[in-house]
């Protein structure tokens, strides 16, 4: 028996000397019988002897280890096999050491049937009748806004055949402009058939060929001097204009998902984009149950079997932030699964990377929603007090940063959160002058002060904890001006990264303490620091960069280096005015006709500062 199996029970080093070395599942129980984690191996023996070496990197590991009573295995004939069992054992059982997700199986679409006057309507369930499905889309809502969309933009209607057949006269949708009214002959068929073609197209991601169209019978209609008409379809490019970039990407006949995983404070959050007909639809968020210490590349690899197993819906194409390892088993099970070939891939470059940094951003965001639940802030709140023997719950929080460019433009923020998360409207910028450019500690004082003097003379409540993004130099700022103040320093904390500066290595320091208070990674008191120190370093950023904007533009089009009349005129006329100019991305600026990416990327950094 070999040495390191001897702290373990005889139970358990007799199981792991007769150990199949073929591929299989095991099953880690504890004394009551419970199962602890389920996983798959391409050889079980080595791979069930890895857990109980002398040392383990992971602290999830060595804490399933401590509580292994007993172990099962089952022997499969491919690694295959072993997967497809392990996905649902894991289903079934909910082990407490794997990642756990939620299944969802079913997604909405949108259907357009195959009549003279079709109808374009909501649909979830099986595709019995005839006609086209466009999705899925990941939410009813998703569904609900682009309806709502092509029947302000091209009036198709939408009601049952019943109602449809037996009109005489039209119905409220017709009044409000939402349905041209085929049901009582108020548009031709011909007419209607080239809105259909038109909604086609568009869910077919030929969104520019539709728009294109739409220009050339604007600018006849204007000729001829058809303003009423002329006006009509501007609107109508006005509203595809405004979808493809909340879509942010389109224009090829790509079907895939884009899956990102982000960490913050604790919580994970896996996001799957989804695109369909080349255009994003929308997203999906899970919130995994994970062990603590689980690596991101563990919960992707996790969420791919999970997911994509379960799935009735699966692109060919699915795009991931990293490989894992048994990638080409997981690829092969799901294939098998599906009855159809899936590829995962990472993308390096173009458009593939673009929906990629699109789903990672969608995860930052859903995961700050999720941290700004009250549930979530309240324990966050009671672990903080503890933390920092606060005498009272820290109700109220108020965090500042600075942020200048070579001391230029200087500003501070503050940011303020309570019970119920971010309080937005409490939020309060500093514009710093008068300070020697780059002095960090001098704009620190100077914010400080004039936020506290002013509660002061107005009678204002005072906050219960005031953070200071920074270390002692800065924390020593802030008491100097509560000592002007009168104000009790004891509600003072400081923030600095550690040596390394990595996240979750931070140094809290308190006023009268001369060394910091270092906090475990997992402890829900860092995580509210982190949390409010991050928010008040992304408003400071925001703010500044709006001045930046602010002091450098004289005008929007005119004063761009390379940009002269007859461009300037594109892109009015592409996007009918500077305003969706503004919120274009650099990709929808460049399909303005003799506008290059490069240009593009110009214009967009000139209006974005």
């Amino acid at each position: 028996m070999p040495e390191f199996h001897s702290k373990f029970p005889k139970k358990i080093q007799k199981i792991l000397s007769h150990l199949s070395t073929k591929p299989g599942v095991y099953r880690m129980l504890d004394k009551g019988g419970e199962i602890l984690y389920v996983g798959k191996a391409k050889n079980l023996s080595n791979r069930v002897k890895s857990y109980f070496v002398k040392t383990h990197t992971s602290p999830k590991t060595q804490l399933m280890v401590s509580y292994i009573a007993d172990i099962a295995t089952t022997v499969c004939e491919t690694e295959t096999e072993a997967l497809l069992l392990e996905n649902n054992l894991i289903k079934k059982h909910r082990p407490r050491f794997n990642v756990l997700f939620r299944d969802d199986k079913s997604y909405p679409y949108i259907f357009l049937s195959k009549e003279d006057y079709p109808k374009l309507v909501y649909h979830r369930g099986a595709k019995k009748h005839k006609g086209d499905y466009f999705g899925p889309f990941p939410s009813s809502t998703a569904v609900r806004q682009s309806l709502s969309l092509m029947q302000k933009t091209f009036r198709i209607r939408q009601c049952d055949d019943s109602y449809f057949s037996n009109r005489s006269r039209p119905c409220l949708q017709y009044q409000i402009k939402r349905c041209s009214a085929p049901c009582v002959d108020y548009i031709s068929k011909e007419a209607y058939a080239e809105d259909i073609k038109h909604i086609r197209q568009f869910y077919q991601g030929k969104s520019e060929k539709v728009i294109q169209t739409l220009q050339n019978r604007m600018e006849t209609a204007s000729e001829k001097l058809q303003f009423e008409e002329a006006a009509r379809y501007r609107d109508q490019i006005k509203n595809l204009r405004h979808v493809i970039q909340k879509q942010t990407i389109s224009g090829s006949s790509s079907e895939l998902d884009a899956v990102a995983v982000e960490y913050a404070s604790g919580t994970y959050c896996v996001v799957v984009v989804f695109i369909r007909q080349g255009m994003v639809v929308g997203n999906k968020s899970f919130y995994p149950k994970a062990p603590k210490g689980t690596e991101i590349e563990e919960v992707l690899t996790t969420f791919i079997r999970q997911y994509y197993l379960s799935e009735a819906e699966v692109p060919k194409r699915v795009l991931i932030q990293s490989k894992p390892d048994d990638l080409a088993v997981i690829a092969d099970a799901i294939s098998q699964a599906q009855q159809k070939r899936v590829e995962f891939k990472v993308p390096a470059r173009g458009q593939g990377k673009d929906w990629l940094k699109f789903a990672q951003k969608n995860a930052l965001h859903s995961l700050r929603s999720k941290l700004n639940s009250k549930t979530n802030m309240y324990e966050r709140l009671f672990a903080l007090q503890t933390a920092l023997e606060l005498e009272k719950l820290p109700k109220r929080l108020e965090c500042f940063d600075i942020s200048h460019t070579q001391g230029k433009q200087t500003v501070a923020s503050c940011v303020v959160f309570d019970e119920a998360g971010p309080r937005k409207a409490d939020y309060r910028i500093f514009n710093i002058s008068g300070i020697t450019a780059g002095d960090d500690y001098a704009a620190m004082k100077q914010a400080i002060e004039r936020r506290y003097k002013r509660l002061l003379e107005e009678q204002l409540t005072l906050p219960d904890l005031v953070i200071i993004d920074g270390g002692k130099g800065q924390l020593t700022q802030a008491e100097e001006v509560f000592m002007e103040l009168g104000i009790d320093s004891g509600i003072l904390l400081g923030v600095s990264k550690g040596s390394d500066r990595k996240v979750g290595m931070e140094l809290l320091w308190m006023v009268g303490e001369h060394k910091p208070l270092v906090l475990e990674e997992s402890s829900k008191a860092l995580h509210i620091i982190q949390h409010i120190r991050d928010e008040a370093h992304r408003f400071a950023i925001t703010k500044h960069r709006q001045q930046r904007k602010k002091s450098a533009t004289k005008s929007l089009l005119e004063e761009i280096p390379g940009i002269g009349a007859k461009r300037r005129q594109s892109l009015l006329r592409h996007f009918g005015g500077w305003q969706e100019i503004e919120k274009a991305s650099v990709k929808d600026i460049a399909k303005a006709p003799g506008i290059s990416l490069a240009i593009a990327e110009k214009i967009y950094d000139y209006l974005h500062g």
